[in-house]
């Protein structure tokens, strides 16, 4: 790792807008950090694609961060983070971190009775990278997972969480009912919006993971430990925000998403992004 400060921004990307709940724990957690968010709006979801062309698509955006002179890059798709994260660890000579890892961390450690839930999208499920990465650290934990694929687009659309959603989350929690998991991991980055009704039709008993939160605990860590924290001196740290179709219609929602308006949004062609290797 060379020639990094703490000065430097923290790169974070996702496929859309799901990752705007990492930025927000990170602002939470580290409020004088300097934040570049891309979300790559033209290509979402990611979901759907293959393995090689999600692995494509993020190392040009890990390139494009990289010109921004990032001092790490999280990568907040649950996609890329079970398909691609260690092709860019290998690939690229500054920490990157994942969303699946820190998550499935937290839940080990407080599966008293040996059972975790996931919700995910499909694909995330369908990849079974939390399933793996609980097992890698406790093989004898019980993992339950249940797609939800109904979820992201409710969020987005800012859905009243009342009548549709709570009568969707009844159907697609009602796999946990019989015998409830310690704790239930938030498998996409969309979920930590819905996080207040999925307590209520879990019931308290079972603990809530969100990834986004447990990411930014990681990258405090990370960041740590490399003597790369930006001092707690001086203003807030300065957020960047770039997307590669539909600025508008990301700025109205990922404002919502933060609760404070995106001061610098921009659009990266997708030609220019796609010239990246």
């Amino acid at each position: 790792m060379k020639n990094l400060n703490a000065k430097q921004a923290i790169g974070i990307f996702d496929s859309g807008l799901g990752g705007i709940s990492v930025v927000r724990a990170l602002i939470n957690l580290l409020p004088h950090e300097h934040l570049i968010y891309f979300g790559d709006t033209a290509r979402v979801p990611y979901g759907s694609k293959s393995k090689e062309t999600v692995i494509r698509f993020s190392q040009q955006i890990a390139s494009f961060l990289l010109e921004k002179k990032v001092k790490m890059i999280v990568v907040a798709c649950n996609t890329a983070s079970s398909v691609a994260l260690e092709i860019l660890q290998q690939e690229f000579d500054i920490p990157i971190v994942g969303v699946i890892d820190p998550g499935s961390r937290a839940a080990v450690k407080i599966a008293a009775n040996k059972r975790i839930g996931v919700i995910g999208t499909s694909s995330t499920i369908r990849s079974g990278a939390y399933r793996s990465a609980i097992r890698a650290l406790d093989p004898e934990i019980e993992v339950v997972d249940q797609a939800c694929p109904l979820l992201v687009p409710l969020v987005e659309e800012d859905w009243p969480h009342d009548g549709v959603v709570k009568q969707v989350l009844d159907s697609y929690l009602k796999t946990f009912y019989q015998n409830k998991p310690d704790s239930l991991i938030l498998g996409c980055t969309h979920y930590p919006y819905l996080k207040s009704i999925i307590r209520e039709v879990m019931g308290p008993e079972v603990q809530l993971v969100d990834s986004g939160e447990e990411t930014a605990a990681d990258v405090e860590f990370l960041l740590s430990r490399e003597g790369l924290l930006n001092p707690e001196t001086g203003d807030p740290g300065r957020h960047k925000f770039y997307v590669s179709d539909f600025p508008q219609k990301f700025e109205e929602t990922a404002t919502r998403f933060l609760g404070r308006p995106l001061e610098n949004l921009f659009k990266v062609e997708l030609e220019v992004l796609e010239a990246y290797k």
